[in-house]
């Protein structure tokens, strides 16, 4: 026996899912993350765009981290993990902050990038998100987190970013500032 019961809160966090999906733009993105987040981000895409040297492809990337924090935020918003969703959530949330932390060391102390470590926390990071949206996101969804994760923890990428004779040096310096203004403000 099959049971159709309407539930009108699943129903509205899928029709939030499904607009903010469609609607991700600049303007929607600046009024749903505050401005160092979005200094930040808007610096992913400038080194994103000057690496690929493409400019569709660093937009997706970045469309793609921005709609999948967008989702993340409404899901979590409406109370809509588990507790073990919930327990996972408070682990990547640690990753992050490790990442984040990690990131700023590697570049205000110099010889000490490891690329191999910041692949490493980046793929920590994707596996616990995959875990987090698995019931709750399509596989289109996951498809846009390992857009981003796959670009973004790239050795190559990683080692062009933090080269310290090379082109994306003032990028480092900029994504580090928004990076550590955020740590300061704990929102990372």
């Amino acid at each position: 026996m099959a049971t159709d019961v309407f539930n009108s809160k699943n129903l509205a966090v899928q029709a939030q899912k499904k607009i903010l999906g469609k609607m991700v733009s600049k303007s929607i993105a600046t009024t749903l993350i505050d401005d160092t987040s979005s200094e930040v981000l808007d610096e992913l895409y400038r080194v994103t765009k000057e690496y690929t040297q493409n400019k569709k492809e660093a937009e997706k990337v970045i469309k793609n981290l921005i709609k999948t924090v967008i989702k993340l935020a409404v899901l979590h918003r409406n109370n809509q993990f588990n507790q073990d969703e919930l327990a996972l959530m408070e682990k990547f949330k640690r990753k992050v902050h490790q990442l984040a932390m990690t990131v700023v060391s590697f570049h205000q102390v110099e010889y000490t990038f490891d690329r191999n470590v910041l692949s490493r926390l980046l793929n920590e990071c994707r596996e616990l998100l995959h875990d987090i949206i698995q019931r709750h996101l399509t596989a289109k969804s996951h498809g846009r987190v390992n857009n981003v994760f796959d670009h973004f923890s790239d050795c190559d990428f990683l080692a062009a970013l933090y080269n310290p004779f090379g082109k994306f040096k003032p990028h480092l310096q900029k994504l580090c500032d928004g990076i550590n203004k955020m740590l300061d403000e704990e929102n990372i």
